[in-house]
């Protein structure tokens, strides 16, 4: 496993690490916990030692069952925790709460579901418009000095949201969307924050599991699954992402000797910025292209064609923004 240390924390982190959205099951059909927590063994034995969740994974189930994997493992010194905070849910309904009071209930109920009195690296899970971002950041640099977190982090901020919360405390990561396929942040956050010094954990490595080859045009989704609201998987751009998986996939074989996932995922680990690129997995055997992403590299000529392959196959690209919770409004 390769590895990144973070310029603004004494934290070293795994290039990959593992994502536990689906673990939670909301929006991913359910979970299985013993399956879940045979997922986190096997994680870490393969020296991915981040692991990333979230208070709203399943309404408190993703921390749960981290925690219990966490207690079975042991080795809580050799394993970089990072959760979130500032996402308040009643009913299934989520909404942004990153006010200090919000941000002290919810340190206490993380620590409790995971059994841990501190995390490594806790992050603002959506910017909050009704909540001066200096006040959060206050509320999170006290918390550094309790000791209940060792780093503090944002996700889905924009580089003016970044500034305006640095000036309270310093930012160590922030966590975008990016992947071959959504690359938004590219000019913009992402330079952001190479010039900050700001390390990028990743989201959305595989695209919701469409870089990761397995899936075809007949594939079906059921119950909540997210991507049933997600347009890259409604005719017919289904079909150009597909096509665009097929050529990768095929150019992968041609020039490296492996498959579209493990391209997908050198690519998005070597970008300027990237810290950790979170893999979501639910089964261990899901974790078994791990290796094969490391110690090689995509060079220069590679990239450029990759870039003409989704040119070509992906007239209408469409971004993460379905996922976004109601924005709050600033108030007076």
């Amino acid at each position: 496993m390769e590895h990144t240390r973070l310029a603004h924390a004494d934290i070293e982190v795994p290039k990959i690490g593992l994502g536990t959205w689906a673990i939670g099951g909301w929006m991913w059909g359910g979970t299985d916990e013993r399956a879940a927590i045979d997922t986190v063994h096997a994680a870490l034995d393969r020296g991915i030692t981040l692991i990333d969740t979230a208070p709203v994974y399943g309404f408190g189930r993703s921390e749960e069952i981290v925690g219990k994997a966490l207690a079975q493992y042991g080795r809580r010194d050799r394993i970089v925790l990072a959760t979130k905070v500032g996402l308040a849910w009643q009913d299934g309904r989520v909404s942004r709460d990153s006010s200090p009071a919000r941000i002290r209930q919810e340190i206490e109920d993380s620590l409790r579901r995971l059994g841990t009195d501190y995390v490594d690296i806790y992050q603002v899970h959506w910017p909050d418009g009704a909540v001066p971002f200096e006040e959060t950041a206050a509320a999170l640099e006290a918390l550094c000095a309790e000791g209940k977190i060792r780093a503090i982090g944002v996700s889905n901020y924009s580089p003016e949201q970044m500034a305006a919360f640095a000036k309270a405390a310093p930012l160590a990561t922030n966590q975008p969307p990016y992947n071959l396929f959504e690359r938004e942040i590219e000019g913009g956050v992402a330079d952001y924050c190479v010039q900050q010094g700001i390390g990028m954990i990743a989201y959305g490595a595989l695209c919701r599991g469409l870089l990761s080859g397995r899936m075809q045009a007949d594939t079906r989704f059921t119950g909540d699954d997210l991507r049933l609201s997600d347009p890259k998987f409604q005719m017919p751009r289904f079909g150009h992402y597909l096509e665009a998986v097929r050529r990768l996939d095929a150019y992968a074989q041609e020039q490296y000797d492996r498959r579209v996932i493990h391209l997908a995922l050198r690519w998005l680990i070597d970008q300027p910025g990237v810290a950790t690129a979170l893999w979501g997995a639910r089964r261990p055997d899901q974790l078994d292209p791990v290796d094969a992403v490391m110690g090689w590299s995509i060079d220069v000529a590679d990239r450029v064609a990759i870039d003409a392959i989704l040119r070509e196959c992906i007239p209408d690209s469409v971004g993460p923004e379905f996922m976004a919770p109601p924005e709050n409004v600033a108030t007076a």
